[in-house]
């Protein structure tokens, strides 16, 4: 499919989308670009700090769990070897800035997109790479919070949480979910999960939030 036609049917599909979406106030904390993929897919504001970066599954895990701590922490950053982009330290956690020039971009994108948290109507996106393990599983079901997933290469039926996301089979973890599931389809791999019927799940109250100008 010649790529002009494959944006042309991917624009109506994510029309079709956004018309399903009752739910318009949520937040979306992902350990990876899933979360601003999807946002961006449903013309959503960027209401959580989680867009172009990406976490370690037990540092996502551990923000997760004490959400306010981490919140409140101050960023300093650090250097990792093979790494050009900025790496912000949390107290015991690192942020990975991939999509960002400089610490300052990096730390002034999260603390405004911070500010706008729902905690009232909150979900939670993790995927099962970058070290991902079977504790990490187990953990994240641990997690106080009704509205969690993990994208999955294979099935976990002992997880509730656990979505598999087909086309990884024969790799050690789920591939990039955001991208095409080939060049003959506008799909995209995250699209075998109906993410609108899960936001849909959450809290309907509809508030003035100030649209990102990165949508």
């Amino acid at each position: 499919m010649d790529h002009r036609i494959a944006l042309f049917f991917r624009k109506i599909y994510n029309a079709k989308l956004r018309f399903r979406l009752k739910n318009h106030n949520f937040s979306l904390i992902a350990s990876n670009c899933n979360g601003g993929c999807i946002l961006h897919d449903l013309g959503q504001p960027f209401n959580s700090p989680f867009v172009n970066l990406w976490v370690k599954p037990k540092d996502f895990i551990k923000f997760c769990d004490r959400m306010d701590h981490y919140l409140s922490a101050q960023f300093t950053f650090v250097t990792e070897e093979g790494i050009s982009y900025p790496i912000g330290q949390l107290d015991d956690i690192r942020i990975y800035f991939q999509h960002y020039k400089t610490p300052d971009e990096a730390e002034v994108a999260w603390t405004r997109r911070a500010k706008r948290i729902n905690r009232n109507n909150l979900f939670l996106l993790a995927t099962d790479r970058d070290g991902w393990c079977y504790e990490d599983f187990v953990a994240f079901e641990d997690l106080p919070y009704k509205n969690k997933v993990v994208f999955c290469h294979r099935e976990y039926p002992e997880f509730p949480s656990a979505v598999y996301i087909p086309g990884f089979e024969h790799q050690e973890e789920v591939g990039l979910c955001m991208e095409y599931v080939s060049s003959n389809t506008f799909k995209k791999y995250y699209d075998a999960f109906d993410y609108v019927a899960w936001f849909n799940q959450g809290s309907k109250e509809k508030t003035t939030q100030e649209q990102d100008d990165g949508i």
